[in-house]
């Protein structure tokens, strides 16, 4: 009896064995189905003419229309999701107010052939269709800048940088070009500036909704977490060090008037380069310190992860649409010089 009872158990593992096997191999899905489902805090706001608002447009935010995200900061500053705006509302406003955009991103190295080229034509596709553009690319390899056709007011400038001997450098130190460039060539040329990382691909409309005096995006791997778990450079030697804030920003995508990201990238150049003098580096680089600046000057604008998303994340319910994706990372051969 006994060894009948072990034939029966033996088949039902048997049996059970695909599912537990799919129960693993599935997990990591799961968790961020089940993260993807934590909610988010409300906004106490009921309509967008109640935020601090940065273009008379902002008023006609629903704030109401997404019940499962946040959808405002507690300083009044809007949270953009998908379903709050009208597109068309803001093209038109934004086209006749004369909004220009200049559109900054490095590509150096490696970095050139992997991905500008990809980047730029998904831009060409989805980044501010119908406003002034200008991309600034700055690249250590001028003469390997892919052509690009350009739509009407669009155009492309290169400027030339210095090779750095690690990627961390190049991560730094762009905060110091961005600055010096919006001084001499930006300021006279575009009200608004945005600031990308090259290995990203544009997916889907990023338009002037995104437009505001200072723009920061909510990271998506963060974006659910609890503050704890957020890392700020928590090292007391460190300019950028933070024990709390308010949310994760990602340094992938930032940007704002062209004073507002001045300002931003000068104090930020300012606090790596005090580190540096005290043999220390943020534990994020420019992101630690982006982190810590947008802590004491709070953003007039926070952009949803939907501007800046993972694939390799998975299903959430919460991103109904990816506007610009990460493209696949191969770092140990990217960032080798």
């Amino acid at each position: 009896m006994r060894s009948v009872y072990k034939m029966k158990s033996f088949w039902k593992f048997l049996l059970c064995l695909p599912f537990l096997l799919g129960l693993l191999f599935y997990s990591n899905l799961s968790m961020n189905f089940f993260i993807g489902m934590i909610p988010m805090g409300k906004c106490s706001l009921e309509s967008g003419s109640m935020l601090n608002l940065d273009n008379s447009v902002d008023a006609s935010l629903d704030l109401r229309s997404r019940h499962d995200v946040q959808t405002c900061t507690p300083w009044k500053a809007p949270i953009i999701w998908d379903g709050m705006f009208d597109p068309d509302l803001y093209d038109r406003t934004h086209q006749r107010e004369g909004s220009s955009v200049a559109l900054t991103v490095f590509a150096v190295g490696r970095y050139l052939d992997a991905y500008l080229e990809a980047f730029l034509q998904s831009a060409e596709r989805h980044f501010m269709l119908g406003l002034p553009v200008t991309y600034y690319v700055f690249t250590d390899q001028p003469e390997k800048i892919p052509h690009i056709k350009l739509g009407p007011q669009r155009r492309l400038k290169v400027l030339q940088v210095q090779r750095a001997s690690r990627w961390q450098d190049i991560s730094m130190m762009r905060m110091k070009t961005i600055a010096d460039t919006i001084e001499s060539d930006i300021r006279h040329q575009s009200k608004y500036v945005f600031c990308f990382d090259v290995d990203q691909v544009f997916s889907g409309r990023f338009g002037p909704e995104a437009l505001g005096e200072s723009v920061a995006l909510l990271h998506a791997y963060y974006y659910r977490l609890p503050k704890r778990l957020y890392t700020y450079d928590r090292n007391p030697k460190s300019v950028a060090y933070m024990e709390n804030g308010d949310f994760y920003y990602h340094a992938a995508v930032f940007g704002g008037s062209w004073e507002s990201v001045k300002a931003l990238t000068e104090t930020c150049y300012k606090s790596i380069m005090e580190d540096k003098k005290n043999n220390v580096e943020a534990l994020w680089h420019d992101e630690s310190h982006l982190n810590k600046y947008m802590l004491l000057n709070k953003p007039s604008r926070v952009l949803s992860p939907e501007y800046c998303w993972d694939p390799d994340i998975g299903y959430r319910t919460d991103i109904h649409i990816s506007r610009l994706l990460w493209a696949p990372k191969d770092y140990s051969r990217l960032r080798s010089f």
